[in-house]
């Protein structure tokens, strides 16, 4: 059953964020001001519709999609590729597959408590981040 993802999120931990865009290839510069970064999330969720907003300092990414439905995605906020993506529940967990030039790219949303997990993948290589409910 899915859950109540919506809410205003924000960061607590992060851990293996730079290996991450390494495997992105996101250039050095980026990498360094990116992982000092803690961005929130604000994350709007009716039924099968899902925005989910990252706010930085540095800059911002809106994902807007349907649950189950495939679309374009546009990563030029992030690594500057395009991938199709598919965003599915997998139990309680929101499961993302992003097919394109990275293998095994993805991300996988979930919550225990007032904490919102967040665990992305490219290339074998996983970073797992943790949000608080404010």
């Amino acid at each position: 059953m899915p859950v109540d993802l919506n809410g205003y999120w924000k960061m607590i931990s992060s851990d293996n964020f730079e290996e991450y865009l390494k495997a992105l290839d996101v250039n050095v510069a980026i990498r360094k001001i990116a992982t000092l970064l803690k961005p929130d999330k604000d994350i709007s969720h009716d039924g099968d519709h899902i925005i989910i907003k990252t706010l930085s300092t540095f800059k911002n990414y809106n994902m807007d999609f349907y649950v189950g439905k495939e679309f374009e995605e546009d990563l030029s906020g992030v690594d500057d590729r395009k991938c199709l993506t598919t965003i599915t529940w997998e139990g309680d967990k929101l499961v993302c597959v992003q097919k394109g030039e990275i293998e095994g790219r993805g991300w996988t949303h979930w919550v225990n408590g007032d904490e919102l997990h967040l665990e992305l993948r490219a290339a074998g290589v996983v970073c797992q981040q943790v949000f608080k409910k404010t």
